[in-house]
């Protein structure tokens, strides 16, 4: 009997032999470097990259026209400093004319800016005011919203389509309703203020080419 017992014990002893040695094979193996006499492993480790919080850098200098999407373009007028409790601020003094509105941005929070279109968008928009008006027929209550959503999203394509989808080449008030001659006159005072810091030329050129543009010249010519 205590023979057998014993028997018993060394077949466990030896399966607990055989775990340990498995999960040592399966760790990495200690190496010695021979010149340095420090321990390493055959694997190299894992790398991983911590993504650092994106900061943003001023890319604006004086004078610089960008654009706020809830006001249009704006002219930079000031880069001040401001201390508030222990930390130094910086920003931007932006001048909205349109508006007479001045905006002070800090310029860590300038992703809520844009630079101003290129001449190529500004052709391209030109090209988007000669489009057909894409007609909906859903209520005017959830249009007008989408419109108003397109005029303050900062984005120059959108404000073009808005220009274009409610434009009636027609100067009877009748055929337009209060609140959208309201979104379309909003939407094109933006769009041609930013033709006119891009292009650099005076209000009644840019007007002329808009309303040319839109098949609006019969209206620009009865209003002189």
């Amino acid at each position: 009997m205590p023979k057998k017992k014993k028997v018993k014990r060394t077949k466990k002893t030896k399966k607990a032999k055989k775990i340990k040695l498995s999960i040592k094979l399966k760790s990495p193996l200690k190496v010695v470097d021979k010149k340095t006499n420090i321990p390493g492993t055959d694997d190299k480790p894992e790398i991983i990259k911590i993504k650092k919080q994106p900061t943003e850098k001023r890319i604006y200098n004086l004078k610089d026209y960008v654009v706020y999407p809830k006001h249009g373009v704006g002219k930079i007028t000031a880069i001040e400093k401001a201390k508030i409790g222990e930390i130094d601020i910086q920003f931007y003094k932006i001048l909205v004319e349109k508006e007479k509105l001045t905006l002070t941005v800090p310029i860590n929070q300038q992703s809520k800016l844009r630079p101003i279109a290129s001449v190529n968008q500004i052709n391209k928009c030109i090209s988007i005011l000669k489009t057909k008006p894409k007609v909906k027929r859903t209520m005017w209550s959830r249009r007008a919203q989408e419109y108003d959503q397109k005029i303050n999203s900062g984005k120059i394509y959108e404000l073009a389509e808005v220009v274009k989808d409610l434009n009636k080449n027609t100067d009877i008030i009748a055929d337009q309703s209060y609140s959208e001659r309201q979104l379309f006159e909003k939407a094109y005072e933006r769009l041609k203020s930013e033709f006119e810091a891009v292009l650099k030329i005076n209000p009644e050129e840019v007007q002329k080419k808009m309303d040319k543009a839109l098949g609006r010249m019969n209206i620009t010519e009865s209003a002189e």
